[in-house]
């Protein structure tokens, strides 16, 4: 609490509070003005003849509006507090130092307490003069009961002025309720229902993630600095309140209320209420995703397998706001949570196949997924939607094996030149594979061997035997056996520049089919 601006209950925090609010400001100590007309002040209360009340110090902050009476005789009972009470003591939690002193009224005053009131010739230490001058420079009313009047009539005189404003905070946690029957008779969207709570609460409602994102859409988020380091912190703010946003698992995030100027706020139960609703909507949301994401995983897997005629595709991805030029990604080696934090608000669809994930979503996506820490990436070239994906696979599937072996996060699919050579015809691939390689393949999968892979290493470093030898593990003589093999099952001397050049090729294509690891 101390860590807190200082406050004044009724009126708005200024400085850097809230974006687009600039009303929400340090408030000035000599302008002090309660929120509404109607609300009881410090003031007031010196007017009722029955408590007999005087001011020993601070009487610039006679017009803070209270809410409550309650005594307590902790060193720092600010935990326990709301803010706009009138706090009565014996003097027992007083310091007796002046350092003391002047902390325990600045920690009141930070936590938004209206007063402090000590009983006459009771436990009260001798008061210094920092403790007055504080209370001097903060406008903070620090009052005398008598001995005559106990604390219990405080009370109970201030619990009969504030009815009206009682029952004004329990009407509005009556309509706050209604709120649920908004959601679903209304279908208001999340914008709308949080301006008609903001309307009934006398907040200003604000919400975010625990790293202070955007929570639910179209809902601003909280100025920096005002989110608790722990979900058990006290909700008090300066100038409203900061709560959890409940969900399984831990809080989805924080909910910020600050009171309107000009308004009645409603106290804490109605924000308390807010919280609740917000954190059934983000659920609903939360849901809403879910539902959509396993929507797009059947669509992506359907438009692969070519199920889904053209119409019928482009209606699917209009669905998930696919729409212009598109791209197929298929991302290796990025950690899921990390790659769903990158979709999360950019349209797309998403498929698990094997160890790769497939993308269809806009080029922008490139970027993203290719920042991603550790990530290993191919992006085919742009297509229009609800176009055959089996080009598109092919040359995403291309990229990512370039990916891989460059080491770079991603590679475009006709960003390296041998790929522009390559036909787009998968069958005209197939053919070049089978009759360059098709014996090769065969020997490879019927004894497990790694000519094709022996053979692509070698190439890929520049025919230096040494450098592949120690790139595969094995002794450069094996790979010199493992190259002559090949050039007899192939029927293609490596040594001549025309057979190495449509080796290199079919390789590619054979890359570009998912043919080599």
């Amino acid at each position: 609490m101390g860590s807190h601006l200082p406050f004044i209950p009724g009126t708005a925090p200024q400085s850097g509070s809230v974006p687009g609010h600039p009303q929400l400001c340090q408030p000035q100590r000599d302008s002090l003005v309660p929120v509404a007309d109607d609300k009881l002040t410090v003031e007031d209360l010196l007017s009722f003849p029955a408590l007999q009340l005087s001011v020993k110090a601070g009487s610039g902050g006679l017009g803070r509006s209270v809410s409550w009476a309650h005594a307590s005789e902790l060193d720092d009972p600010t935990p326990w507090l709301l803010g706009a009470e009138i706090l009565m003591t014996t003097g027992l939690a007083l310091p007796r130092t002046a350092v003391g002193q002047r902390r325990y009224l600045e920690r009141l005053d930070d936590a938004g307490v209206s007063a402090l009131a000590l009983s006459a010739q009771l436990h009260t230490p001798p008061l210094h003069d920092a403790f007055f001058r504080a209370a001097e420079e903060r406008g903070f009313p620090v009052l005398e009961v008598p001995l005559a009047v106990p604390f219990i009539a405080v009370s109970q005189e201030v619990a009969a002025a504030v009815q009206e404003d009682a029952r004004h905070r329990l009407g509005a946690q009556l309509q706050v309720f209604g709120a649920l029957r908004w959601m679903v008779a209304e279908d208001l969207d999340t914008p709308t229902l949080l301006r008609r709570l903001e309307r009934l609460s006398g907040y200003d409602v604000y919400l975010c993630t625990p790293q202070g994102r955007p929570l639910l859409p179209g809902v601003p988020t909280p100025g920096p600095g005002v989110l608790p380091a722990s979900v058990d912190a006290a909700p008090t703010v300066p100038g409203g309140f900061v709560l959890p946003v409940p969900a399984p698992g831990g809080p989805a995030g924080f909910l910020v209320a600050y009171e309107r100027q000009g308004a009645q706020p409603a106290g804490l139960a109605v924000v308390q209420h807010i919280a609740t609703v917000a954190a059934l909507r983000v659920a609903t949301v939360r849901s809403e995703r879910e539902t959509l994401r396993r929507e797009g995983a059947e669509t992506l897997a359907e438009l692969l397998q070519e199920v889904l005629d053209p119409e019928a595709a482009r209606r699917r991805l209009a669905r998930h706001s696919i729409e212009g030029d598109t791209v197929l990604i298929v991302v290796r080696h990025a950690p899921d949570e990390a790659l769903l934090a990158c979709l999360e608000d950019r349209p797309h669809l998403l498929l698990t196949w094997g160890a790769d994930r497939y993308v269809l979503g806009a080029p922008e996506l490139a970027d993203a997924i290719g920042a991603l820490p550790a990530v290993t990436a191919g992006m085919s070239r742009p297509f229009r939607p609800g176009a055959a994906l089996k080009v598109a696979q092919r040359e995403a599937l291309w990229a990512v094996s370039k990916a891989g072996e460059s080491g770079r996060p991603l590679v475009r699919y006709g960003a390296d030149a041998t790929g522009r050579w390559l036909p787009d015809d998968p069958a005209v691939l197939t053919a070049l594979v089978d009759h360059v390689l098709g014996e090769v393949l065969r020997y490879d999968a019927e004894h497990e061997s790694q000519l094709l892979v022996s053979v692509r290493t070698w190439m890929e470093r520049d025919r230096r035997t040494e450098t592949a030898a120690a790139a595969l593990h094995i002794h450069p003589n094996t790979l010199a056996y493992r190259l002559r093999r090949f050039g007899v099952l192939s029927g293609r001397d490596l040594s001549s520049t025309g057979a190495l050049t449509e080796v290199w090729l079919a390789v590619q294509a054979a890359g570009a089919l998912g043919l080599t690891d």
